[in-house]
């Protein structure tokens, strides 16, 4: 199995337009010196889009999908945001990881009782990555998805075959993967515990990923 790291690409030419624009625009409303130059607040804008991500990981052997939760500050009223598998509030974050564990994609957040199969079907993940011929390695929520995913063999662990129990073992590894990827949202201290309007969240996410990104190429 051959694998090797890659970049997500941003159109030199989109990023040129955009800061363009910017620079237009902060000078029609008269704008004050700001930290980041035009170029720099245009590139932060241009997450990449998932076809973007799964273009450019098209040349991986595989990619692992798991769902994470980043809690928020809500009350227990909230129930759209209350994860019963987490037992906590939160919002449902989707991730892509290659096979070195890199964070090329997050999704959209979505409320934290969305199951992580119906979310990943809503962001349109699983035809995605079955469009593209790509294996993909889940949890045992993502059973039913179809296509080109590998999920664990079901069943109670002393009720499986030894082949089962071995497949379960090396698929648990390889799916283990996922965890930097997570933890490469987390490491953000504004994502650990959310504060702000849950319509926010989304900008968050996608910010972080564009500062990862560029941080890493």
């Amino acid at each position: 199995m051959l694998v090797h790291p890659s970049g997500v690409d941003v159109s030199s030419s989109t990023l040129r337009f955009l800061t363009q624009q910017l620079r237009r625009h902060r000078r029609a409303i008269g704008s004050r010196w700001r930290r980041l130059s035009a170029g720099r607040q245009a590139l932060l804008t241009l997450a990449p889009s998932l076809a973007d991500a799964v273009r450019t990981a098209s040349v991986k052997a595989y990619l692992i999908l798991d769902g994470t939760l980043l809690p928020i500050d809500r009350i227990a009223a909230d129930r759209t945001f209350s994860s019963g598998k987490h037992k906590k509030h939160g919002v449902n974050v989707q991730v892509i990881a290659d096979p070195f564990g890199r964070l090329p994609w997050a999704s959209p957040a979505l409320p934290g009782a969305v199951h992580d199969l119906r979310a990943a079907r809503e962001h349109g993940i699983l035809d995605a990555l079955a469009e593209a011929g790509m294996r993909y390695w889940a949890d045992k929520d993502y059973r039913g998805a179809g296509g080109t995913v590998r999920v664990p063999c079901w069943g109670r662990w002393e009720n499986l075959s030894a082949g089962q129990k071995a497949a379960n073992r090396s698929h648990a590894k390889i799916r283990a993967l996922v965890e930097p990827a997570v933890a490469t949202l987390k490491y953000w201290r504004l994502l650990r515990k959310l504060r702000c309007s849950t319509t926010r969240i989304t900008r968050l996410v996608r910010a972080v990923l564009t500062l990862h990104l560029t941080s890493s190429n």
